[in-house]
């Protein structure tokens, strides 16, 4: 009986330790829940960013930012008119532009080097950011950032991308078919993320966009158009 007793009193006594742990995980478990559903829901009111850099930024804004996401140390951004706006017959390296695309850029034996933007923690194989006056006027804003990066980092951001904002919108995952483009979009109410494995080469694009970007860039056609301006 003394037996039963010292046991019951310890599992008794092991109950009662175990609650406040049980009601402390809980508790943690709902605060990060609550994190990760706060963090969804603020997503879906605010344009995405890439590691701080979001878009609808201006290029004041990005030029003058510490935000500079790049290898090496002490990249820049560099800016000039967007190959877009250079098919109109727009002057490129003009600070004018309609439309403008900067990439990070450094020093490299007293020239200057396109720099590596740091996607998920590795060199970008591409990288470009695209400027636009949006609704064809104003300054211009980031519309569009766009990478080019290898199979693994894709899979492994594909991954991040889902933890951080649920699952996409779209995910086309046919990755056995010839040709196939496996592909997949998350998107908010007024910007999206594309990141496409391209067919053979299986690097990776990841694409951040704001929504109606193609209608302002026609906007800006047909503003350019219709000026019959010679400058870019």
């Amino acid at each position: 009986m003394v037996c039963a007793l010292v046991l019951l009193s310890g599992a008794l006594s092991c109950d009662a330790h175990a609650q406040p742990v049980a009601r402390s995980a809980k508790a943690a478990s709902a605060a990060s829940n609550s994190v990760a559903t706060d963090t969804r829901r603020r997503s879906r009111d605010a344009p995405f960013s890439f590691r701080g850099v979001a878009l609808g930024i201006t290029i004041d804004e990005f030029r003058a930012g510490s935000s500079v996401r790049a290898t090496p140390v002490g990249s820049v951004p560099i800016c000039e008119t967007d190959v877009q706006a250079g098919a109109l017959g727009m002057r490129l390296k003009s600070h004018d532009s309609l439309s403008v695309a900067c990439r990070w850029a450094h020093r490299d034996d007293e020239r200057w080097a396109v720099s590596q933007a740091v996607v998920d923690g590795t060199p970008a194989l591409e990288h470009v950011m695209r400027f636009t006056r949006i609704d064809g006027q104003g300054a211009l804003r980031l519309y569009e950032m766009s990478f080019v990066i290898d199979e693994p980092t894709a899979e492994d951001l594909r991954d991040a991308l889902e933890d951080r904002y649920g699952p996409p919108r779209l995910a086309t995952r046919n990755a056995a078919a010839p040709g196939a483009m496996p592909m997949y979009v998350w998107e908010n109410a007024v910007s999206s993320i594309t990141l496409c494995f391209l067919p053979g080469s299986r690097n990776g694009t990841l694409t951040y966009l704001l929504k109606g970007s193609d209608a302002w860039m026609k906007a800006v056609v047909r503003q350019w158009q219709a000026s019959g301006a010679d400058a870019g």
